[in-house]
């Protein structure tokens, strides 16, 4: 155990430097001090205007969606007593508003992964028809064969 322990010395201060190197480093260690502080209140500042920012996106995110909700209330005058038959007409209007916003979504495949697709879709119904017309051979000469005997 004594064997694998690090030697440890001991290290005491002193007043062996001089008045003036002591001085300056008060003065240093002072400025750094002042330097975290101006830092600390700029980013404790940064915050703030962080949060006041957020806070008013908010406010005027509610304001702009209840502008909304007024006008998408306001139904003319003329159109209350047949309001009512619009609606399938407002419907499909959204649905075809919410599909293009839809589609503009899709990440569309290149012509090669196109073709690749393609290939693949084609080889896949020939391997499987192929796969039918061998099954529906088999069981037409079985039932021949049955029917016959």
């Amino acid at each position: 155990m004594g064997a694998n322990m690090a030697k440890i010395t001991r290290i005491k201060a002193s007043d062996s430097q001089p008045k003036d190197k002591a001085k300056k480093q008060d003065a240093e260690a002072e400025e750094v001090t002042r330097k975290v502080t101006v830092k600390a209140k700029n980013s404790e500042n940064k915050k703030l205007a962080t949060k006041k920012a957020a806070e008013a996106k908010k406010v005027e995110k509610t304001k702009k969606k209840a502008e909304k909700a007024k006008k998408e209330r306001k139904v003319p005058a003329v159109l209350k007593p047949l309001w009512w038959l619009l609606t399938p007409f407002r419907a499909l209007g959204r649905y075809i508003k919410e599909s293009f916003a839809e589609i503009r979504q899709v990440r569309w495949p290149s012509r090669k992964e196109t073709w690749k697709m393609t290939l693949s879709v084609i080889l896949y119904v020939i391997l499987i028809s192929a796969f039918i017309m061998l099954l529906d051979l088999l069981f037409t000469k079985v039932f021949n064969a049955v029917l016959k005997g």
